[in-house]
């Protein structure tokens, strides 16, 4: 009996008490589905809820004699074991061995689909995160949010979200002028201006602009700098696709930011906000009445020279997402970006959308690797390719991952390598790697699921709380999604691995693969699916976090 099942009987008893006048409730009262959680203490039963004490007032009943009622015609629900009523009004429920052990073959046969759900159906959302100039490599930075952010898409996705994954490209503006005039620079072996790109990288760049415009010393300089900039900016942006598809990150579209200048886009944006009465001239500036929506402060938006803001151009790209179909909207910034909070709410709220609602804003602490070593090509910083090259895309991943993003990170680079069960990644990945060996040794000692499933097998101690541990993850996927918060799959992985090696090493020797002179028994198969069950859980887990699931290590 899954908990969706459990929350249904539950439902139904509801139903039912209503039916026939024992409660004195509206029909529609009854709750289609009734919350039920793992008790802390594990005496305590399999389930319990508290819907007896959410209920009563409304029926006009004590807590504790709805919960006795309760009790009595869930007693009688196939697959129940038992209810006790306990405290106030609190139902525990035990599921007979039967009923809990029939999770391992729900899990096996639904297989990479098991723990997708239906909490986020309906929602259209865009998520955009990393948005890092293209003037130079990622960094270790941007590497916690390219690392959060796909899993934060993926789970998601998991939890029935329809999303679209996009990129930024901070392609216009001065910074631009200044990448190309650094790359001729090294080109042509002048001195870099002042305000200029000087890392190695852009040496690199250089000789790959020289490539494929050897003309280009010859050049008028104002031709050569927009010559330079353009193939620089190609260059390097083909390198930022090819470092994050290798870190496993996937976009969905990537914006780019000059091409909204050049579409006329911001001009748009300023006459649609002052359509609906947003907009203010004064000194002879173009103003955008945020403070009428929590910000600290009206935004100019065309400066007094006729030149739009960057706040012009967040905007435009604000009503760019809504107009391209996306009601929900995912900022992922940086811990340097608090101040973007407020004003783009107040965006929002100008567009006639709901602040609350439509946009959210998730800031980053910084994070440090301990032991990494800046990058020989940028100079001053950590490159999030050193980085994988170093510790590896699934240690950093994950690392990276089991943490919120709002906590400011210091991880030691040694740590995140080792073998050892020290190490969250590897405790994770070894239990997966674990269940596959497993697998293969008792298929090779002729046990086979395909004989039979017996889930009344599945009565142990060690069995019954691997199996409670199991039925949580679709639970724990759709409160990561709904909080924002991939760490939570991150932190149950690691429990149910923890509960997984207590399972395989209890001291009853509860044996997936028969001894050679032993003859297999249902208890071994029954075994056998469970062992697949956790080998199924743990590889969608990992994947929701883009880590890789390894059948040997």
């Amino acid at each position: 009996m899954t908990p969706t099942q459990l929350s249904e009987a539950l439902s139904a008893a509801l139903a039912a008490a209503v039916a026939d006048g024992t409660l004195a409730l509206p029909a529609d009262a009854v709750p289609a589905s009734v919350h039920v959680e793992r008790p802390r203490q594990r005496e305590h039963g399999d389930w319990a809820t508290n819907v007896a004490l959410q209920l009563a007032k409304k029926a006009g009943t004590t807590p504790r004699a709805l919960a006795e009622d309760l009790a009595a015609r869930l007693g009688a629900t196939p697959g129940i074991k038992s209810v006790g009523v306990a405290g106030p009004g609190f139902l525990n429920i035990t599921l007979d061995a039967g009923a809990a052990g029939e999770l391992a073959r729900t899990i096996v046969e639904a297989g990479a689909a098991y723990g997708r759900g239906e909490a986020l159906t309906g929602q259209v959302i865009n998520l955009e995160f990393i948005s890092a100039n293209p003037t130079g490599p990622l960094h270790i930075g941007h590497t916690r949010w390219a690392a959060l952010g796909d899993s934060l898409g993926r789970i998601l996705r998991f939890a029935g979200a329809e999303v679209a994954a996009e990129y930024y490209i901070n392609d216009a503006g001065a910074q631009m002028d200044r990448f190309g005039e650094s790359v001729l620079a090294r080109a042509t072996d002048t001195e870099v201006p002042e305000g200029g790109y000087r890392g190695e990288y852009v040496k690199e760049l250089a000789a790959k602009v020289l490539a494929d415009h050897p003309d280009l010393p010859e050049l008028p300089r104002d031709e050569a700098i927009a010559v330079a900039r353009e193939a620089g900016y190609k260059h390097q942006l083909a390198e930022i696709r090819e470092v994050l598809e290798n870190f496993g990150v996937h976009f969905d579209v990537w914006f780019s930011e000059r091409e909204l200048h050049a579409s006329g886009a911001v001009e748009k944006a300023v006459a649609r906000l002052r359509e609906q009465g947003h907009v203010d001239d004064k000194d002879g500036a173009v103003w955008l009445r945020t403070t009428d929506f929590t910000d600290d402060k009206d935004r100019v938006m065309i400066r007094a020279n006729g030149e739009p803001t960057y706040f012009a151009a967040d905007a435009a790209y604000y009503l760019s997402k809504k107009d391209r179909g996306f009601p929900g909207k995912i900022y992922l910034l940086g811990a340097d970006h608090h101040g973007y909070v407020n004003r783009l709410k107040a965006i929002a709220a100008c567009a006639g959308d709901d602040p609350e609602t439509n946009i959210e804003v998730l800031i980053g602490q910084l994070v440090n690797v301990g032991g990494a070593k800046l990058s020989k090509r940028a100079g001053n910083i950590i490159e999030l390719r050193d980085l994988v090259d170093w510790i590896g895309k699934d240690a950093v991943r994950y690392s990276l991952a089991r943490y919120p993003a709002d906590s400011p990170l210091e991880l030691q680079g040694e740590d995140m390598i080792k073998q050892s069960n020290d190490n969250p990644v590897f405790y994770v990945q070894y239990a997966h790697s674990r269940t596959v060996q497993i697998g293969i040794k008792a298929v090779e000692r002729g046990v086979s699921r395909a004989d039979g499933f017996d889930p009344a097998q599945l009565s142990h101690a060690s069995e019954t709380a691997l199996i409670g541990r199991l039925t949580e993850f679709p639970r724990i996927v759709a409160q990561a999604a709904e909080l924002r918060e991939p760490h939570r799959v991150a932190r149950y992985l690691e429990a149910l691995a923890g509960d997984f090696h207590a399972w395989y090493n209890d001291e009853d020797k509860l044996r997936v693969t028969p001894y050679p002179d032993e003859e297999v028994t249902d208890a071994h198969r029954a075994r056998l699916w469970l062992n697949d069950a956790v080998r199924t859980v743990l590889a969608n887990g990992l994947d929701l976090l883009g880590v890789s699931a390894p059948e040997r290590m």
